[in-house]
């Protein structure tokens, strides 16, 4: 496994991006179709336990949150256009939960590589706290990326694996079709 540390960039060309916003499944399948993403790995960040299983994250007691990590080009697409898509496509209302996945695996996350990103992310929570996306307040947390670890083998590329899956076909192909609908100026001329 390998360990992304908070300033850690992976090239002269592109950015890095972590998002935690629910099951990684979700995530990862909604960013792999954006334009722009170069590359979106599923992993685990923030918690206290070093390189966790995903058995270990399960069960909610390691302070890992499931993210997907997202490298892109930003000459294609910005950091903050990136976040547009992460509050349109999750809700960033609940407390440890997205739908039916309940635990602090699943909160709302932000995890900055830089401070540009914190400043961006900070600034832009505030302006769609302010705006008439969601009733309720944002609760998402906005910190520094720790203890990145990348998820196993079988928890990459999911969705695009796993179509016909109970999971992917009730939860994650409508929240596709929510983001193709509301973002086809984001969308990837392949998806």
């Amino acid at each position: 496994m390998t360990v992304q540390n908070y300033g850690d960039e992976t090239g002269d060309d592109t950015e890095v991006a972590t998002f935690g916003a629910g099951c990684f499944w979700c995530v990862e399948a909604i960013y792999q179709r954006v334009n722009g993403v170069i590359a979106v790995e599923s992993g685990y960040a923030g918690g206290h336990v070093q390189n966790p299983t995903y058995e270990q994250v399960v069960r909610g007691n390691t302070g890992h949150a499931e993210v997907a990590r997202v490298t892109y080009n930003p000459e294609e697409i910005s950091f903050e256009e990136l976040l547009e898509v992460f509050w349109h496509t999750h809700d960033p209302t609940t407390l440890n939960r997205q739908g039916n996945d309940v635990g602090p695996q699943y909160r709302s996350a932000i995890f900055f590589h830089n401070d540009d990103q914190k400043m961006i992310a900070e600034n832009s929570l505030k302006k769609t706290d302010k705006s008439d996306l969601w009733d309720d307040s944002i609760v998402t947390e906005i910190t520094p990326l720790s203890n990145y670890s990348v998820a196993e083998d079988y928890h990459q590329n999911y969705f695009n694996n796993n179509p016909n899956a109970g999971y992917c076909s009730v939860v994650i192909a409508p929240k596709i079709a929510k983001f193709k609908k509301d973002f086809p100026h984001l969308l990837q001329e392949a998806n």
